[in-house]
């Protein structure tokens, strides 16, 4: 599927690709763009602001491959709806173009439900003064996005032209992004692939999952770089970028991220339990970002240190395998004097 330039023009116009043909409307869309529910394009196609073919149609409406569908977002709240608010942020690069920051834990991005002040977004225009407007919507200069409770490097866009760049760099995937995580349990070698298809849970529209028959493609390579005995830390370099795509993928591989609500499990093991109640959050953190300035077509490569909640969670994972090994090594030493 192609889509228009959001900022060029707020209309996304796509053909059905053979994949989907034979799916409801709503359910393509809500898969393409995973950023509105399935119940709010049923809502927008309801409304008119989504067309087949130039019709207004059913939202239920079984779709064939090469039919074109051309979908027109609401227009945004008025930016100044968007208060500029005195938050700390780190700032990791800045100049005319972009600004590079990394994010703590617990910060949301942009304004939402429930969050409609005290996010990035509410820093970033008190630091910034001419992003509002940025990208046409409610959330200035945004490319890309981290969950509230991740940590990490993030990119944000001070112009158009700018946005548009990197928007279609994050969309082909010409960029770097690698993520340090700690894992409940150990993954079954030392490095791998995970290539999926990606796709909401039709169960839970808040969470995605692998086991879908048709979706977007998602893949991931990973590789262990801590075995921690009942735990792991492990890297995650992404060759796609979908939403919640490593949480996901290691949830799949067997060794979800530990505080992870959503994709984890409660560990059996109370010691491991007991540190993801204190982390509070998975244990995933934006480590490396890397890209290519769209100004300068400069290759630019971002490191941040994992924060400091994220490195007790892994002293404390450490400590306990070293009990682990202790203990191992006294029952050793116990059945050789036996055996002696």
């Amino acid at each position: 599927m192609s889509t228009d330039s959001p900022t060029a023009s707020r209309r996304h116009t796509f053909a059905v690709a053979p994949g989907a043909a034979g799916r409801r409307l709503d359910l393509v869309l809500a898969a393409e763009f995973p950023q509105v529910s399935r119940t709010q394009f049923t809502r927008l196609v309801s409304e008119g602001a989504v067309t087949l073919n130039g019709q207004m149609v059913a939202p239920s409406r079984k779709l064939r491959a090469g039919e074109v569908i051309v979908w027109t977002p609401p227009a945004p709240r008025p930016s100044t709806e968007l208060r500029a608010q005195d938050i700390p942020l780190h700032i990791v690069y800045e100049d005319a173009a972009l600004v590079v920051l990394d994010k703590p834990p617990g910060l949301v991005v942009h304004p939402a439900a429930g969050h409609e002040d005290g996010t990035l977004v509410n820093a970033l225009l008190a630091h910034c003064r001419d992003l509002r407007g940025i990208g046409g919507e409610l959330r200035p200069g945004i490319v890309h996005r981290l969950d509230k409770d991740t940590s990490g490097l993030l990119v944000v866009a001070k112009d158009d032209a700018t946005m548009v760049a990197l928007g279609a760099d994050f969309k082909i995937h010409r960029v770097r992004r690698v993520y340090d995580v700690l894992v409940v349990g150990r993954p079954p070698r030392a490095a791998g692939q995970i290539d999926t298809l990606h796709g909401r849970d039709p169960h839970d529209r808040k969470r995605f999952t692998t086991r879908v028959k048709t979706g977007r493609r998602a893949i991931t390579n990973w590789r262990l770089v801590e075995d921690l005995g009942r735990a792991a830390r492990m890297q995650a370099e992404l060759e796609t970028g979908r939403t919640h795509q490593v949480r996901v993928h290691l949830a799949a591989l067997g060794c979800p991220i530990l505080g992870d609500a959503s994709y984890g499990r409660s560990p059996r093991d109370t010691d491991v339990r007991s540190i993801g109640r204190t982390l509070g959050r998975q244990a995933l953190h934006a480590r490396v970002l890397g890209f290519f300035h769209p100004k300068t077509g400069a290759w630019l490569e971002f490191q941040s240190e994992p924060p400091a909640d994220f490195v007790a969670a892994l002293d404390s994972l450490r400590a306990l395998a070293a009990e682990d090994r202790a203990k191992a090594e006294a029952r050793d030493e116990t059945l050789s004097w036996r055996r002696g």
